[in-house]
């Protein structure tokens, strides 16, 4: 109840203004009494996986907290992990406002934010500061004005960066807003991107005594013999998890209503029947061989449900949370 109050008044402001100003609250609230409005006490329900304990399966998608400022905040919501990011090396603003929109209909998000972060030193500051001691996902890119031939270089970067303050870390080849990245999902640029990074994990393995597990997170607009090869690819270099899916560019699920045709990734429910087929044909395809967190349109326990059953084991939730509030993770734990 007390969410859906919240929610009409954030609904009745810009996307992203109301994005801005739910995370300054949270940030300005998050371990003081005033958390008491967002507080959940969950049983925990751990979940083993890439090594690391979760402690329960249902986590914060990247993009709510690019910067890492809410971290605590997120956790009293009772959330099993979190992931902060997309980060880059460095700061930049991301791409022309207005570029966040709601298909209320749908129950949908499209944004073309580009990127928009503080940058990686910044991102790592507050992920130091946070009090949480649960696992916490960092989730990498490259900046806008890095030639992708390049791009490797700042995937390393901030590897190297985050190393240390991560539970696991998430390579982003597969945001749609940033031009030309999705290109490096298929054939010899995965291939060269993947030989890299694990060279680079293996020397930071061996430098911190500490094993970070490295996960790829790739799109839903994929075709079964491209799922084939990004499989084969992540299997031959020992990859240890795929986050399946990203946002989507199809609009077919959300023709003639309003900000349908905006540019951008769209997210919610309507990708979710999209993001549950690539997990069934990723799982089919890596035969065990990693772990699959699955995001895209889960917005209940029957979806959350729906994803698991494809083959993820562990879930991720964005869009959803921003429709249904903290309720919706004390539902999926407690019913899952």
């Amino acid at each position: 109840m007390l969410y859906r109050l919240a929610r009409e008044a954030f609904f009745k402001l810009d996307a992203e203004k109301a994005h801005e100003m739910a995370i300054k609250q949270l940030s300005s609230t998050q371990n003081t009494p005033l958390d008491v409005f967002y507080r959940q006490h969950l049983k925990k329900r751990p979940v083993e996986c890439m090594g690391l304990t979760f402690d329960n399966a249902v986590g914060l998608a990247a993009g709510l907290d690019k910067n890492g400022e809410c971290i605590d905040a997120f956790a009293a919501m009772g959330f099993g992990f979190i992931e902060v990011g997309t980060v880059t090396p460095r700061p930049q603003p991301g791409n022309d406002k207005p570029r966040l929109f709601r298909i209320k209909e749908a129950e949908g998000i499209i944004n073309r934010m580009g990127f928009n972060n503080h940058g990686v030193d910044q991102l790592v500051e507050n992920v130091k500061a946070a009090k949480y001691n649960g696992i916490i996902g960092i989730n990498i890119g490259k900046n806008i004005d890095t030639a992708v031939e390049n791009g490797k270089d700042d995937y390393l970067i901030c590897m190297e960066k985050v190393y240390q303050h991560a539970s696991y870390i998430v390579v982003n080849i597969s945001s749609p807003n940033t031009p030309g990245l999705r290109s490096l999902q298929y054939g010899e640029a995965l291939d060269d991107l993947l030989k890299d990074l694990k060279l680079k994990q293996a020397e930071l393995a061996e430098k911190y005594n500490k094993y970070v597990p490295l996960t790829i997170k790739i799109a839903p607009d994929l075709s079964i013999e491209e799922i084939i090869q990004i499989a084969d690819s992540l299997v031959r270099y020992e990859i240890d998890g795929v986050i399946a899916t990203n946002t989507t560019l199809e609009r077919s699920m959300v023709k003639g209503m309003t900000h349908a045709s905006e540019a951008g990734g769209l997210s919610g429910r309507p990708v979710q029947s999209l993001s549950t087929q690539v997990i069934a044909q990723l799982y089919k395809e890596i035969n065990g061989a990693m772990p699959i967190i699955g995001v895209g349109g889960i917005d209940s326990v029957v979806a959350a449900k729906e994803k698991m059953d494809a083959g993820a084991k562990l879930i991720q939730v964005y869009s959803g949370f921003i429709y249904h509030g903290p309720g919706l993770i004390k539902n999926i734990v407690e019913n899952y």
